[in-house]
């Protein structure tokens, strides 16, 4: 009787929504899941934010509408963050717009510029919206592949040129989901001059900046001289403060980006609950310790994992950022075959590769999202079955 559209008909399995199932049919069956899949922090929110989220929701001036472009107070904080953190200076105005998280803009931000089959030149693997959003919009996806022997990095001058002149997007991300993979001031430098020469929209997926260990600091796109000719840029409080419930984030960059933008979101939310604004203001601006207390615990668990799945013969690499490890499946598999064998043999919720695209197959992701007790006892748990 009813018939989906073609757009929809499209678009994948959204692969968390596929684990999750999995993963609940196995808990409700009274066994002991130890959960490395989707990437949620497992500590709470600073006590500092939802203090400030407290007293901002029992003041009834919040509770009306938000302003569709963000308080100016959030806007002007985010200005100041980026200034502290990457010297980049933004004119809170015009070059900053307040998402109901990244996701949000990052999905939306194809309508503004795709028109009926035009690419967006898509990183593989990577974080599902980028495709998603793209397909919505009625876009083609180009993708470009991200290989190891490239240090997970995509080659531009693999994109063919009848693809490039139907071209508008153009998709980083880095630190990378799902690889982990870092890219630095040179790599930017190079995208942004492919960008200007190609007439592309910058895309820079930046959420976790802040999640970095060794004494790694990523960078901003932003940073490159005559980035705002061409860069839209997003982050997010989700990973950085423990706020992935929360959902609220931001886009900044180019003006005429961030208004076209804004433009279709006006189209379809009314804003972030002025509240959890507040909250976002208190986060940046409050004490920062916290955002270095967790790198130091999910360096540990880093250590821990990756030492543990080295100790049993595979060839895990240490990412400098990001709460997740991009593991080479140590045997002949496919990785939705090899992430079952781990929930069904090990109780080991992992992510197959190929969930995040074709150029994932062969791997494995785990998040970095459980104590590391558990992680030790995830390991004992492999030991028995590799």
């Amino acid at each position: 009787m009813f018939k989906l559209s073609k757009k929809l008909s499209e678009l994948p399995p959204y692969l968390f929504l596929e684990i999750d199932k999995a993963k609940r049919k196995a808990r409700a069956q009274g066994r002991d899941i130890i959960d490395l899949g989707i990437g949620d922090p497992d500590q709470p929110t600073p006590k500092h934010i939802i203090e400030a989220l407290y007293k901002a929701a029992q003041d009834p001036v919040n509770h009306r509408y938000a302003l569709d472009q963000g308080m100016p107070a959030l806007r002007s904080t985010i200005a100041g963050w980026y200034k502290r953190r990457f010297n980049v200076t933004l004119d809170p105005e015009t070059e900053i717009l307040p998402l109901i998280g990244s996701k949000e803009g990052i999905a939306h931000l194809p309508v503004a510029f795709l028109n009926n089959g035009d690419y967006s030149l898509v990183p593989d693997p990577c974080y599902p919206p980028y495709k998603g959003g793209t397909i919505l919009a009625g876009g083609r996806v180009h993708l470009m592949p991200l290989l190891e022997e490239n240090a997970f990095l995509p080659d531009f001058t693999k994109i063919p040129f009848s693809v490039r002149k139907r071209a508008k997007l153009l998709y980083i991300n880095y630190p990378n989901n799902p690889t982990g993979a870092v890219a630095g001031k040179d790599f930017y430098s190079n995208a942004i001059k492919f960008a200007v020469k190609n007439k592309l929209v910058a895309v820079s997926d930046l959420a976790y900046s802040e999640m970095s260990y060794d004494g790694y600091q990523p960078q901003s796109m932003l940073e490159v001289e005559g980035a705002k000719d061409s860069v839209i840029e997003f982050h997010s409080l989700s990973k950085t403060y423990n706020m992935t419930g929360w959902r609220v984030g931001w886009a900044c960059g180019n003006a005429k980006l961030i208004s076209a933008l804004a433009k279709v979101k006006s189209n379809i939310d009314s804003g972030i609950f002025t509240a959890i604004q507040l909250a976002g203001i208190a986060a940046l601006e409050g004490p920062q310790q916290y955002v270095l207390d967790m790198c130091r615990l999910y360096q540990e668990r880093r250590d821990c994992l990756v030492s543990g799945l080295n100790a049993l013969g595979w060839k895990v690499n240490k990412p400098k950022a990001t709460f997740y490890i991009w593991i080479k499946i140590p045997v002949k598999s496919k990785s939705i075959d090899f992430a079952a064998v781990l929930l069904d043999k090990a109780d080991i919720v992992a992510t197959p590769g190929v969930g995040f695209g074709k150029y994932g197959e062969g791997y494995i992701r785990m998040a970095l999202t459980v104590p590391k007790e558990r992680m030790v006892q995830a390991l004992e748990r492999l030991k028995k079955i590799f």
